[in-house]
């Protein structure tokens, strides 16, 4: 019987995919880079989250760097470089989108990514809430096979873009998974269940841990120009993981 609710985490290095598996969590994405909304995390850290996941599956962010997804030539070789990295790795998944300069899917280099993507799941990110048309855009990501799509609803939280997602999984007719995903947690994960329908759900569900260091120098950051907490980090945890999961399952 298919569970009534898929969880994934959006993990930001493998201590995070582990607490997410003891959490509960069904499934992780593994990203690097989560200030720009995600990019390729290193070798290493897919490695051993793959050996270390036993539970959950592990799914790979491909983006090659941050800002829009509109990709160059040498951009969408990386891509696939990485596409094929992953799949000797032996990850569940991978998670990619791209589109073109006119704000439609990029059908072109989906198919691409895809055909190189083959035996893996592919969920289509949040480039999706930055498409113009997003009821087309539903329709050609379900044309090309994805398996899901990560979306806010084209706003800055998923609670807020509530109207779309509900339309969005109306207009899917269990054609493509919708996966509601940026601000969930343990507050308005019921909510917004219960408004649209959706029943996957996307959440980093991280506490800030602060670092050992005894000696620190608060005259420089490592960010240059750019102010960075130096001293903690986030990192998702075991309590958060399980407390998101246990606001929505403790309503059935």
């Amino acid at each position: 019987m298919k569970p009534l609710y898929q969880f994934e985490v959006c993990a930001n290095s493998v201590a995070s995919c582990l607490a997410a598996q003891a959490g509960g969590a069904d499934r992780v994405e593994l990203c690097a880079g989560i200030p720009e909304g995600g990019t390729t995390p290193s070798y290493g850290d897919i490695v051993l989250a793959r050996e270390l996941l036993k539970r959950t599956r592990l799914h790979v962010i491909i983006r090659p760097r941050g800002g829009d997804f509109l990709y160059t030539k040498l951009e969408q070789r990386i891509m696939l470089k990485d596409i094929e990295m992953v799949r000797q790795l032996g990850v569940d998944g991978v998670v990619f989108g791209c589109l073109t300069s006119d704000g439609e899917v990029d059908m072109s280099l989906m198919k691409q990514l895809m055909k190189a993507s083959q035996g893996m799941s592919v969920t289509f990110h949040r480039a999706f809430d930055m498409c113009r048309y997003p009821l087309k855009a539903l329709e050609d990501i379900i044309t090309l096979g994805c398996a899901r799509i990560l979306t806010s609803g084209q706003q800055n939280t998923a609670e807020v873009g509530v109207p779309l997602l509900k339309e969005l999984q109306q207009a899917a007719e269990d054609r493509i998974v919708l996966m509601a995903g940026c601000g969930v947690n343990k507050t308005n994960i019921a909510h917004i269940a219960k408004e649209t329908g959706i029943r996957e759900f996307h959440f980093s569900a991280r506490e800030s841990i602060v670092s050992g260091m005894h000696y620190r120098n608060e005259q420089i950051s490592m960010g240059g120009m750019v102010k960075i907490e130096e001293y903690s980090h986030p990192q998702t945890t075991e309590a958060q993981v399980r407390s998101t999961i246990q606001a929505l399952l403790s309503i059935e």
